[in-house]
């Protein structure tokens, strides 16, 4: 992998102790969803953005949520470890996905709507769905990595003007000799995320080698098709032809969109 990802890498800060404590508290089965509300309320800032998220349409929920502790009830304890990690990242690292055409904003819509769906998909598969729904919030984190360096290499202009005539995988490899998927599984490994984590990212691009994470990794890998990180409209026909490949729930993925159309 490219010395320069690597060192971009080396140089992210620690995840801050809020994220921390949801992580130890939710992977506590003696844990209490008091405990996560407590640790939640005490940081103002996670608590706006959970609150924000949550009152999203694209969640369905009947009505307005206005407290931490209606969130938690609502979306479960890994779920809301879910959103945690990706607030916390949104403040860690420095978003300039300007080698993309994107802004940060961009990126994050792409995740809510990735999260959204998986959230409502999986329903009632715990196991998989606490994995699932945290992964679907940062498939593409590795891109920011990929900007930073190009950025710093005056190289994001070509890489730009490159993607919409190239496949954005190969590019990425031909540029800094690793892609999206690759770097966010480093991501992973630097802020010692658990394999169940870390192994449905690295084989995303093939989940028949994730052992017994294949199901976790092909959800994966349709919601990526489902909603590209360069896109916001749903390509469902690539989606369910993806989905079908890998055995996948296609009649509920369906009633999942059709939900979130109307």
């Amino acid at each position: 992998m490219n010395e320069k990802i690597i060192k971009q890498i080396k140089s992210l800060p620690p995840l801050p102790k809020s994220v921390m404590e949801v992580q130890r508290i939710t992977s506590d089965p003696n844990s209490s969803i008091a405990d996560l509300v407590k640790v939640i309320k005490d940081d103002p800032m996670l608590t706006a953005n959970l609150l924000k998220v949550a009152n999203s349409p694209l969640y369905g929920f009947a009505r307005q949520i206005k407290s931490v502790d209606q969130a938690v009830a609502l979306f479960g304890m890994t779920t809301i470890k879910g959103f945690a990690i990706s607030f916390a990242i949104r403040n860690s690292m420095k978003f300039d996905l300007s080698a993309y055409g994107i802004d940060e904003n961009h990126f994050h819509d792409v995740s809510i709507k990735r999260n959204a769906v998986a959230i409502q998909w999986y329903a009632g598969k715990k196991e998989k769905l606490d994995i699932i729904a945290i992964d679907s919030f940062l498939i593409d984190l590795g891109a920011v990595i990929i900007s930073l360096v190009l950025l710093g290499e005056n190289r994001a202009d070509e890489f730009r003007k490159r993607l919409n005539k190239q496949n954005r995988f190969s590019l990425e490899k031909e540029f800094v000799g690793a892609t999206t998927p690759e770097i966010t599984a480093e991501i992973f490994k630097h802020w010692h995320f658990g394999d169940e984590l870390i192994i449905p990212i690295e084989n995303i691009d093939n989940p028949f080698n994730a052992d017994k994470f294949q199901e976790e990794a092909a959800a994966l890998d349709t919601l990526r098709v489902l909603y590209d990180m360069l896109d916001l409209s749903p390509d469902k026909q690539n989606a369910f032809k993806k989905a079908k490949e890998y055995n996948l729930d296609v009649k509920k993925l369906n009633k999942v969109l059709e939900k979130l159309e109307r």
